[in-house]
């Protein structure tokens, strides 16, 4: 991989603390992604499955974890990977040795594959539980089936008479409050977007285009060992920043647009989360900077708000507010608006057409329970904007925020120029 190792005592907490939750005489399984095929004898680049990280730090294919808990005082974590031989280490390199996997994993009882079967048979006798694991977020569109299911499909049909619960309910509680060693790559991860983001405001100027710019972050990313984008990158110039995922990145940029970037880096699986607006010709006009500093307001004072205690759509409810003060006097909503407005159809979403935050880190949209109170420790971001359809353009400004109880909420992205002026400058002074 390309990020320096990560602390074993990370992995080792996290697999501590899911054991905590599991019912005494039970068994959890986590399996590792699939190679997913493209066509012919090719495969999409492999991408670890987010759970078996958390409790592993493994980022190898064909990877189970079995966890073991007989009582309080007594359970097993096991490895089993595939048994490297020389053909395959021929053609893929070298795979995970036992010592390899207690450096990564801090797991000491490392299995081949093949011993998978005869090891689950000298346990189950006395297991009462089994947990399954099951991608249950809120925002899952699952088509395919995937490695995890067929082994689910697999352990079930094998014991049928063995009552099962869910994996992800304790994980998402687990993996929703971030470790200070978490935080620590989330941060790298921002720090690595912040370079991405000071290396294009001198790259930008009329005539270039929106896939030049996505290169300029690609190739600053690579080399700061950032094996890619965290999500499929957002780079809307002109219209383009009226849609909310546009991803075409196919537009030549014209000289009075501004320019929408919906960006960010992953470290070590963990992602980051950026939107900056910028003047495609190195000044924003009166009307944009009317309209951005409203934006800013409005995310500024959402950061505020992120606070232990309070529900996500509370949150949300109270910024919406906020905005609507900016709209009016915007005069972009009238009074008559408001009045009118209903809690389903808020006046405001017709110019903030989507949410202030998300929980974020291994996934850009991150495990958590939105129906439960924000505590301490959790990261979101805080991401608001103002599209005007008949204007054709839209901004959107967004910082990733880790929640404190007894101080202001830390911005991991508040060394990323946001402030108009230092935009302007540096735009100008690198031309």
């Amino acid at each position: 991989m390309k990020y320096f190792p990560i602390n074993t005592s990370l992995f080792i907490k996290n697999r501590m603390n899911f054991l905590k939750k599991m019912d005494n005489n039970s068994i959890a399984f986590f399996n590792s992604n699939d190679n997913y095929p493209v066509s012919a004898d090719t495969t999409l680049p492999f991408e670890q499955h987010r759970d078996l990280f958390y409790l592993t730090g493994i980022n190898q294919e064909e990877t189970i974890l079995l966890l073991y808990k007989k009582n309080n005082e007594s359970y097993k974590e096991i490895v089993f990977l595939t048994k490297p031989n020389d053909l395959l280490t021929h053609w893929e390199g070298e795979r995970l040795s036992v010592n390899d996997t207690l450096s990564v994993s801090g797991i000491s009882s490392v299995y081949w594959l093949n011993e998978l079967e005869k090891t689950i048979d000298g346990l189950i006798t006395e297991v009462k539980t089994l947990y399954i694991n099951k991608n249950e977020h809120y925002r899952a569109k699952v088509e395919t089936q995937t490695r995890e299911e067929r082994f689910n499909n697999w352990i079930t049909g094998l014991y049928p008479k063995i009552k099962t619960k869910s994996s992800n309910s304790i994980l998402q509680k687990l993996r929703s409050i971030k470790d200070p060693i978490e935080i620590d790559l989330i941060k790298k991860a921002c720090d690595i977007t912040e370079k991405g983001f000071r290396r294009i405001l001198g790259f930008v100027k009329p005539g270039v285009w929106e896939y030049e710019i996505e290169a300029e972050f690609s190739h600053e990313f690579l080399k700061n060992r950032s094996k890619k984008f965290a999500y499929q990158p957002i780079i809307a110039t002109g219209k383009n920043s009226n849609i909310l995922h546009y991803i075409k990145n196919n537009s030549q940029c014209r000289s009075g647009d501004v320019l929408l970037l919906d960006v960010g880096a992953e470290y070590a699986n963990y992602s980051s989360d950026m939107t900056r607006t910028i003047p495609v010709s190195g000044r924003f006009s009166n009307r944009q900077k009317s309209i951005y500093s409203s934006v800013l307001h409005v995310k500024n004072e959402a950061t505020k708000l992120l606070k232990p205690g309070i529900l996500w759509k509370e949150h949300y409810d109270e910024v919406g507010k906020i905005m609507s003060s900016e709209l009016l006097k915007l005069g972009l909503l009238s009074k008559s608006d408001i009045q009118n407005q209903t809690k389903k159809n808020p006046a405001f979403k017709k110019f903030f057409t989507h949410g202030v935050s998300h929980h974020l880190g291994l996934d850009t949209h991150d495990y958590g329970d939105l129906n439960s109170p924000i505590e301490e420790n959790m990261v979101f971001t805080v991401e608001p904007g103002i599209y005007i359809q008949e204007e054709n353009f839209g901004i959107r400004l967004e910082d990733n925020i880790v929640v404190k109880e007894n101080s202001d909420p830390i911005n991991l992205m508040k060394n990323i120029p946001i402030e108009i002026e230092e935009i302007e400058d540096l735009m100008n002074s690198k031309k």
